[in-house]
């Protein structure tokens, strides 16, 4: 898939609830609805404060030229091997100088996320959930359990199709004993909100398919499910030694 409109999917489900970006759920949702990008969702999408610099920051230590490269958006999101090539200090520079995090988290916070990119944490967007734990976006307010588990990129088996309305297992995030886990598998009940996009239509029943803030982004297979997991997990470890 386009980069672009992999990452158009993503971006939709916090936009429209105005937490990322510029007031454009229905300029994304009419581009991805099309299934066409041009020099207009680009611009948009750049306009996302946390997202294009992290994609930035993924393509420029992997020498791609374009951040939207479709390896680059699948990194971020969902985790592949380029996340390995971004070095700590980079990530550190990134998060002190570009976004001054700092300022946002105060420093005894921001120093405990420094001891995570020391652990190894690198730029997956599960790292930025459960570590920079205050919204950065156009209001800043601390997360709770409710948040961090629509926030994160999750993925789940297509059990049942109704019309635009899917059945999901999945595992949702749980807080016990103070520490972040994944519970046991959950039936939900979400719905196609690109209803005509092909990738979402052609779903069935066994599918896996990923969700940000109760919206369906994409069908994805078992080894991508698997990286997911994997970058998730990494950071639900780092994000539980501070808690």
């Amino acid at each position: 898939m386009d980069g672009v409109l992999q990452c158009s999917r993503y971006a939709f489900g916090p936009n429209r609830l105005h937490y990322c970006g510029s007031d454009a759920n229905q300029e994304l949702l009419a581009y991805i609805k099309t299934n066409t990008e041009d020099f207009g969702l680009t611009k948009l999408l750049e306009g996302f404060q946390t997202l294009y610099p992290y994609l930035q920051l993924i393509a420029h230590a992997n020498n791609i030229k374009d951040p939207f490269d479709e390896r680059v958006v699948e990194a971020y999101w969902i985790g592949n091997s380029l996340l390995d090539a971004v070095e700590k200090q980079q990530l550190y520079k990134h998060l002190k100088y570009k976004k001054q995090i700092d300022k946002h988290l105060g420093m005894k916070p921001f120093r405990q996320v420094e001891e995570k990119i020391v652990q190894g944490a690198v730029p997956h967007h599960s790292f930025h959930v459960f570590s920079i734990w205050k919204r950065t976006g156009h209001t800043e307010w601390e997360h709770t359990l409710e948040s961090i588990d629509a926030c994160r990129i999750s993925s789940g088996v297509v059990k049942k199709i109704d019309g635009p309305f899917l059945e999901i297992d999945r595992e949702p995030l749980v807080y016990s004993n103070g520490k972040f886990s994944f519970g046991d598998s959950e039936s939900i009940k979400v719905m196609r909100s690109f209803e005509a996009d092909i990738n979402m239509e052609e779903l069935k029943v066994g599918d896996i398919i990923t969700m940000h803030w109760g919206v369906p982004c994409e069908s994805i297979t078992k080894a991508q499910a698997s990286q997911l997991k994997k970058y998730t997990l990494k950071h639900l470890a780092l994000a539980n030694q501070t808690l």
